[in-house]
């Protein structure tokens, strides 16, 4: 029996590959960051990977989900909500911000690219996410026609998408996409 918080472990974990990414962390800074050893990750996880994929796990229940909820609940400022959290966020310059969506950097890096498992789990993080914005977009533009919000709903997720991958390497085009939705938002026909 583990005589540690599996959760604690898991966010200590996770600022580790979240910064660094999964092939580049080492389990030495597992162990430094975790205050574990390599037996206990190893025991309590499987493997590195286990450990990955327990961060995952939390980030898209923690972190994502978490964000997402208030996009499905009939509020039609929810959205442009959302996108501002997120833009005074990178704006701001936190040191989270800056490292961008753990779960697109997963899904942009060489795993991803063999991994069944990732991408399952990246494309599944996407089809929530457009879920969640096409609810906030028929909820904020009722007066669109059903396509229309498809459509509408796509371009606003995919400059989220966009936004958050830019967040690692150019702080002002993220922030400048991001202030872009709710004038798109504004001005679909």
């Amino acid at each position: 029996m583990p005589t540690f918080d599996r959760r604690a472990v898991v966010d200590a974990a996770r600022d580790v590959f979240w910064q660094h990414g999964y092939a580049e962390t080492g389990i030495a800074e597992l162990e430094d960051a975790t205050g574990l050893t390599r037996s206990s990750l190893y025991n309590a996880f499987g493997s590195k990977r286990g450990l990955f994929d327990a961060v995952l796990a939390g980030y898209l229940d923690d972190v994502v989900r978490t964000r997402l909820r208030p996009l499905g609940g009939g509020d039609p400022g929810a959205l442009e909500a959302y996108v501002e959290q997120m833009r005074a966020a990178i704006a701001a310059d936190s040191s989270r911000a800056r490292l961008g969506c753990l779960l697109l950097n997963a899904g942009a890096s060489p795993l991803a690219s063999d991994d069944d498992d990732i991408r399952a789990l990246v494309s599944g993080y996407a089809a929530e996410m457009r879920a969640a914005i096409r609810s906030a977009v028929a909820d904020r533009r009722p007066d669109l026609s059903p396509d229309a919000v498809d459509a509408l709903a796509g371009v606003c997720a995919s400059l989220v998408v966009a936004a958050l991958t830019l967040a690692r390497a150019d702080r002002d085009a993220a922030v400048a996409t991001l202030a872009s939705v709710p004038t798109t938002l504004e001005s679909w026909r």
